[in-house]
């Protein structure tokens, strides 16, 4: 004969047990309506995209390697930038430099990640003219050090000016910067450079107009050679032109965008059988 008390602890066992259930169904199915970023596994994170950059396993050398659309930048016969030898022009007074057509302009900034870009908000009323074709500006940006190198020296910053024609092709010009004195046409956005990345609410707008032609003497030499973007894709049919006299940007300007981005320059590719061409007027 069992003793009725045993009865009773049975009873309350299985209560116990029933009631631990329903708490471990509840937790199971709270737990599956966490948000994505508290479900987070290592393989989710390992399948993240795998970003270019300019140090360690991203950096210029291994670009090719990061997406098969980068495989020009190793494989490419016509890659920028170069170190142009001012011993090694060849004139060609048919080669002509390209024509300014810049107006004071509204310009909006950002910070994208990689370099300060500069984006006009009335595109087609800056562009130049190479070989009787229109290229409209797109944006212009900055590296620290220079890309380009003449006679073997990086100066101590580059601006590229990334102009596009109505069939897609691009025309850039690039010209060298060297501590000097403060650059005026400059102030404005040297004092509201972007210090997070930002996004397209966060943009800076510039409160003054920018005329680029401001950026040039009107006098100076240009090298003109075949090349590629500087950055991943490196797609190559870029039509380079870079100023032979560098222009000046204050200390304090410098150092306000070296303390954004150094390094991001990309190392001088090989000539190969390139000639660089010292335009004609």
């Amino acid at each position: 004969m069992v003793h009725k008390n045993v009865f009773k602890t049975r009873k309350w066992y299985g209560l116990a047990l029933i009631a631990g259930l329903l708490l471990f169904q509840t937790a199971c199915a709270t737990a599956s309506k966490q948000p994505a970023a508290h479900q987070e596994s290592a393989s989710a994170v390992a399948h993240e995209e795998k970003h270019w950059g300019y140090t360690g396993d991203v950096g210029p050398e291994y670009w090719y390697t990061l997406d098969p659309a980068y495989a020009i930048a190793k494989d490419g016969k016509a890659q920028s930038p170069i170190n142009i030898v001012t011993g090694d022009l060849v004139p060609n007074d048919a080669l002509q430099k390209p024509v300014l057509h810049y107006h004071e302009t509204k310009f909006e900034v950002e910070n994208n990640g990689h370099t300060i870009e500069c984006l006009p908000i009335q595109d087609a009323e800056n562009y130049i003219t190479i070989d009787d074709q229109q290229y409209i500006l797109q944006q212009f940006h900055f590296h620290a050090p220079s890309e380009h190198q003449i006679d073997g020296v990086y100066a101590d910053m580059e601006v590229h000016l990334v102009h596009k024609d109505a069939q897609g092709n691009l025309a850039v010009v690039g010209i060298l910067i060297r501590e000097g004195q403060e650059n005026a046409l400059l102030e404005e956005l040297f004092t509201k450079l972007p210090k997070e990345v930002t996004s397209e609410e966060t943009l800076v707008h510039l409160e003054g107009l920018i005329d680029l032609s401001g950026l040039f003497t009107g006098n100076e030499t240009m090298y003109r050679y075949d090349g590629s973007l500087t950055t991943p894709p490196c797609s190559e049919g870029v039509k380079w032109s870079v100023a032979g006299q560098s222009i000046e940007l204050s200390t304090a300007q410098i150092t306000a965008f070296k303390t954004l981005y150094t390094g991001n320059n990309r190392p001088v590719q090989n000539l190969y059988d390139r000639k660089v061409v010292l335009a004609g007027e």
